[in-house]
């Protein structure tokens, strides 16, 4: 959650997804909860919580702190109506929830509105959860729910589980006969002696919740968690039209949708989960790169890895909602796996990744893979799978929710490390007894600056589990001795080095690497952490972002020193003053008429805009340094239209409010 404790934190807001700013400042001036604050809080919490400041204005999209001359009477009006059940469904705000804070003696309200559970929603107004009266946070803006939609999250809060539903016209008939032998020799052979082995097939299903009797109606059948696991694919798309399930093995760590091996409904298999999971997991873990262990001298080939991709997929298959017209997808690279499930999350992000509260969608599914040892009912699936790839040092798994066009819930596993070869010794050379005398997070911090060229305390957080205070004061301190230096204030600003500093040939392969001894400059093929996911086929993409030196300067020790980014094949220009000198007098030349004249025709600019932006990305601050322009107005006035007109293109496009955001041109 950001943090408001300064001027210097306002001036560096932006609305988001999680952040909205009003005035408040009511008819007479001495504060009022504004009428729009309610469709804010509904939409927060019926997405992803958020936050709310009152007695902030914005003004040419920045923001301004304004104050609140009576905040008593706001927080009063903003108690009492959270109370009233005609204006909204659910009271989500404890008391410490609602924090006045006072900057330069003016006060605000800093509202914290947490996600609502399964069973909080729909958060919804005026006593009527339907005829647009539930909002969802789409960017920053708050959008109203369909009707459709609506009634989904509904159907959510009154169902614990949604395969219980008993489908009194199933029998039998509708099973894979084959699928339920093999589950049953699984369960034997993993359950030596159990009383369910000696059942008929019919007692077995009742035993393990895929056959159900309601005792008041004497309604019987198939559950729909039965249906599932054993049933036939013209079966169970009878209940679930959309029901479809995709793996994909691609040869190659690119965005395309070319592959080398798939499983997907075609007719050729029974179609139903339990077979998916017999076809897809020993591909999953073919050829793993694992080294085996052993415990008292026996080989151990379930590793950790084993457990996380075992555990991954399970997840992928209880928790899917099949009514969204959404595959169930599964791709396997050589750099990573993705799984992508349709349905939200039914417990916050943060709560799943720290386990222990466990929801499942479709609990007598879960259940079903627990009798043969796949899965927890426990909340530990997640935690297992970051523990997995934690055992292989390799970068943390990524887990999101995507709302367009159907919601989802993807999961991302890279096999790729934290960090390339060579970046701490690289550390270590240049900053020597400095560096040694680090806590593991200040190191940490160095490190990821010197491979994503920036540091953000949001990144920061990210790969630690330091509380945020923490952090601050390391980051702090690295600015004091003199290591880092910020752009920015709070937890919004930048950090890079003072200075710059690059990794050479040797560094990272060793001596004799360089190109005079007959090699090529290494790519180090460093992905960037958040992938880009297309919908609605999880276009897997991990952009290179190479650190090479075309430009060596070099230190007095010899070290190379010079940094450019490439993204996508094309150089990524983030500060001026780090470009080589014939590289900015070169962009500078580009732009010498907006550099010399405030007014410009608004064709000459374009002009300027589009060479500037030609043969590589280039942030909005560059820029905006460039051209001396407001970024702000740059963004608005040229750079959004021009994005429209589909003339230049974001480096990120699957997240435009990204950080690192730059432009280039279309073609």
């Amino acid at each position: 959650m950001i943090e408001i404790r300064n001027i210097e934190d306002i001036a560096l807001l932006r609305e988001s997804e999680e952040l909205e700013c009003k005035k408040a400042a009511g008819r007479d001036g001495q504060g009022e909860l504004p009428s729009d604050f309610w469709p804010s809080y509904a939409a927060m919490a019926n997405t992803d919580g958020g936050m709310v400041l009152l007695g902030v204005k914005e003004k040419n999209g920045k923001f301004e702190l304004h104050g609140i001359a009576n905040p008593d009477r706001v927080r009063k009006d903003l108690v009492d109506l959270l109370q009233n059940r005609e204006k909204v469904s659910v009271n989500l705000l404890t008391k410490d929830r609602i924090e006045e804070i006072e900057i330069d003696g003016k006060i605000i309200l800093q509202i914290s509105i947490p996600r609502a559970t399964r069973e909080q929603k729909p958060v919804f107004l005026n006593g009527n959860p339907l005829n647009g009266n539930c909002y969802r946070r789409f960017h920053e803006a708050d959008q109203k729910m369909s009707d459709e939609e609506v009634k989904a999250l509904l159907a959510e809060q009154m169902q614990d589980s949604l395969d219980a539903r008993i489908l009194p016209t199933f029998g039998l008939d509708d099973l894979d006969p084959e699928s339920l032998r093999f589950y049953r020799q699984s369960h034997a052979t993993l359950n030596p002696g159990h009383p369910w082995t000696g059942l008929t097939d019919m007692g077995f299903l009742r035993a393990i919740g895929a056959w159900g009797e309601n005792r008041e109606t004497g309604e019987k059948g198939l559950t729909i968690g039965g249906l599932l696991m054993f049933g036939t694919f013209q079966g169970i798309q009878e209940i679930y039209p959309y029901y479809l399930l995709d793996y994909q093995e691609r040869a190659e760590a690119k965005t395309e949708n070319r592959w080398i091996d798939r499983v997907t409904l075609d007719g050729t298999w029974s179609g139903n989960l339990y077979d998916f999971y017999r076809k897809v997991y020993p591909k999953l873990t073919a050829d793993l790169k694992v080294p085996f262990a052993l415990v008292d001298g026996v080989r151990q080939d379930d590793t950790p890895v084993h457990v996380a991709l075992r555990e991954a997929l399970a997840n992928v298959l209880v928790h899917s909602d099949y009514r969204e017209p959404a595959r169930m997808l599964v791709v396997k690279r050589p750099d990573m796996f993705g799984f992508q499930n349709p349905g939200l999350m039914r417990v916050p992000l943060a709560i799943a990744l720290e386990g222990g509260e466990p929801d499942c969608r479709n609990r007598k599914l879960h259940a079903m893979f627990r009798y043969i040892n796949i899965g927890e009912q426990a909340g530990t699936g997640i935690p297992k799978i970051l523990a997995g790839w934690e055992s292989q040092h390799w970068r943390q798994p990524h887990l999101r929710e995507a709302r367009e066009p159907s919601n989802r819930t993807i999961l991302e596993l890279q096999m790729l490390d934290l960090f390339p070869p060579g970046v701490f010794n690289i550390l270590r050379k240049v900053f020597g007894e400095r560096f040694e005398s680090l806590s593991q997070e200040g190191r940490l911090a160095l490190a990821i600056t010197l491979t994503e060229g920036r540091l953000t305390h949001a990144r920061l957080y990210e790969l630690t589990t330091l509380h945020p205070a923490d952090l601050s004061k390391i980051l702090s301190d690295l600015v004091s001795d003199g290591i880092l230096t910020s752009v920015g204030s709070g937890r919004g600003a930048v950090y890079r080095f003072v200075g710059t500093v690059s990794i050479g040939p040797d560094d990272v392969l060793g001596p004799g690497s360089s190109p005079e001894n007959g090699m090529s400059s290494p790519d180090l093929g460093l992905s960037s952490p958040d992938l880009s996911l297309s919908s609605p086929d999880l276009n897997l993409s991990s952009p290179d972002l190479n650190l090479s030196s075309p430009d060596k300067a070099r230190n007095e020790d010899g070290l190379l020193i010079s940094v450019h980014f490439e993204h996508h094949g094309l150089c990524f220009i983030d500060v001026l003053n780090q470009l080589s000198p014939g590289k900015l007098a070169e962009l500078e030349a580009v732009a010498a008429l907006p550099r010399e004249k405030k007014k410009i025709q608004r064709e000459k600019m374009i002009e300027v805009i589009m060479e500037v932006c030609t043969g590589h990305f280039i942030t909005l601050g560059a820029l905006a340094e460039l051209v001396k322009r407001n970024p702000d107005a740059l963004r608005d006035s040229y750079l959004t239209p021009l994005r429209k007109e589909h003339r230049v293109r974001l480096a990120f496009p699957d997240t435009p409010n990204d950080e690192r955001q730059a432009y280039t041109v279309a073609n």
